[in-house]
């Protein structure tokens, strides 16, 4: 649409020659209304509203791009759970079976420590054996092993013979802390009663008197502590 209207008006003097150009005027008679027009073009509500539909038409791409991701995501997510419905069984028989070794592993060095803790009686019945003359007996015999030091506290009951009956019971004594010293450490053999008795004893076809006695010895059975060993946890019994 021309939205300008133009008017020519030509004149002509009468003194100019025919030689010369004519010349046009040109007047511009929608002014306003042009004007108006540009004024609507360059409103800053419109100007706004268009900005604001730029943004609207980035914010909706980003959610669609944001939506397509998520959905991805989730397919991924659903693909792990399939897989991890079928190796979840496995894993947990597994860590099953992990817990009953590890709990075989802890009762074996338990035992283990039970075992090479353990305080063997014989090897001191047989010291003991050989400590008593033949004029002497054993009456009886109590033995323990404490669990907190690891400590062995033994009390024997006996008769001794002689013409020093006391003597007898002395060397029975000595000799029991000669031997018991070669093998363990921390050895005490002492009295706990030593008395006389009114009865006679025949040895070898001789009288002899006889006297009472009551030994305590006590001991520690380990002649060096292991380096991080735990004391054992078993229950120790008595012996007689």
């Amino acid at each position: 649409m021309n939205l300008f209207r133009s008017m020519s008006l030509v004149g002509r003097h009468s003194n100019i020659s025919d030689t010369k150009q004519p010349m046009a005027l040109h007047l511009n008679l929608l002014h306003e209304e042009i004007l108006e027009q540009r004024q609507r073009q360059r409103d800053p509500l419109k100007i706004g509203m268009m900005v604001l539909s730029g943004i609207g038409a980035l914010m909706l791409l980003y959610y669609i791009w944001n939506a397509y991701r998520t959905l991805e995501i989730k397919h991924r997510l659903s693909a792990v759970e399939h897989e991890w419905a079928k190796v979840e069984p496995k894993v947990t028989a597994a860590q099953k079976r992990s817990d009953e070794l590890n709990g075989i592993i802890s009762t074996t060095r338990v035992l283990d420590e039970m075992i090479d803790d353990r305080f063997f009686w014989a090897p001191f019945l047989e010291k003991l054996a050989h400590c008593v003359a033949p004029n002497a007996r054993l009456t009886g015999l109590e033995g323990t092993v404490l669990e907190g030091d690891r400590g062995v506290s033994v009390t024997i009951d006996g008769v001794a013979a002689g013409r020093e009956p006391r003597a007898a019971a002395e060397d029975l004594r000595q000799m029991l802390l000669e031997q018991l010293g070669q093998t363990y450490k921390e050895v005490k053999v002492e009295f706990k009663t030593l008395e006389d008795l009114d009865t006679i004893a025949i040895v070898s076809g001789a009288n002899l008197a006889m006297s009472r006695y009551a030994l305590a010895v006590n001991f520690n059975p380990s002649p060096a502590a292991k380096p991080g060993a735990s004391p054992s946890a078993t229950p120790r019994g008595k012996k007689k």
